[in-house]
């Protein structure tokens, strides 16, 4: 289902913003932000710990992406990990 989501609104949305380089760093910068997350926040009820920094980490990059096509895109990021 999220995969679904994320075929028929995020990647357009973000293809519309964004250049094939531009995706590519978001979803790798994403990714790298979740895998970190998810190691510095152990335990169960974290979420939005999580979540803050995964955010954090990505402005403080610079990708400042509409909210929702990053929520989205952390959650692949989630479900690729097999952490959901």
């Amino acid at each position: 289902m999220i995969a679904a989501v994320i075929t028929t609104f995020v990647v357009p949305y973000i293809r519309s913003k964004t250049t094939e380089q531009q995706r590519q760093q978001i979803a790798a910068w994403t990714r790298i932000a979740v895998a970190a997350a998810e190691q510095i926040y152990n335990g169960p009820g974290r979420g939005d710990e999580k979540k803050r920094y995964v955010l954090d980490f990505l402005a403080a990059r610079g990708y400042t992406v509409d909210t929702d096509a990053i929520n989205a895109l952390i959650e692949a990021a989630v479900h690729e990990l097999g952490a959901v």
